[in-house]
């Protein structure tokens, strides 16, 4: 089951130790690994055959964690953090410190995601952020169980968690700009474009 799974201290040990794992996240399969590990994320982007310059998505169990990332934020962000998350809302901050240029891959820009799945992020406080892209090569469509996660990646990874079936759209993702939410793409959570 999906509960005990990660919890698993051997899955804990793996992640926090560099290894790659597939598992349900709140909304498809992803391939997760430690954000703070370069080697690791360098290894999912192979994996994924991910283009090298769009950035993963974060996750995190905490808003406390995006001061790990230099990142702060003032009061009307934090309002808006506040009623999207924990949910299928990544937002977008500005990140310029090159001790990450590894996750921000030069747009100088990282989106981060709390999860409301708590398994997860019960998960993320034991290993730290997780970067997370769908469980599928670039171009390829998201696996919807570890089946079709298995064919696409065999034995090049450590580790599967079987949740089921997963359907959902990916996060709805936005950004700050003067004042304003801006939608960069409708996901999960339909948003208006305001902050008031």
């Amino acid at each position: 089951m999906v509960l005990k799974s990660l919890k698993n201290k051997e899955i804990i040990d793996l992640l926090k130790n560099g290894g790659v794992g597939v598992i349900p996240t709140d909304t498809i399969y992803g391939i997760v690994g430690s954000a703070l590990n370069k080697k690791t994320v360098e290894k999912i982007y192979r994996l994924r055959r991910r283009n090298s310059k769009k950035p993963f998505i974060v996750l995190i169990s905490s808003p406390t964690e995006l001061k790990l990332f230099g990142i702060k934020i003032d009061y009307k962000v934090k309002k808006f953090i506040r009623k999207n998350w924990p949910g299928k809302v990544s937002v977008v901050f500005s990140c310029s410190s090159k001790k990450f240029s590894y996750l921000h891959r030069g747009t100088r820009t990282l989106a981060f995601r709390l999860p409301a799945l708590r398994p997860l992020t019960s998960l993320i406080k034991k290993v730290g952020p997780l970067v997370a892209p769908s469980a599928n090569p670039e171009g390829k469509k998201p696996a919807p169980n570890v089946k079709e996660a298995k064919k696409y990646f065999k034995n090049k990874v450590d580790f599967y968690i079987d949740g089921g079936n997963l359907k959902s759209a990916p996060s709805t993702l936005v950004a700050f700009r003067r004042g304003r939410v801006v939608v960069l793409r409708q996901g999960a959570i339909r948003l208006v474009e305001s902050l008031k």
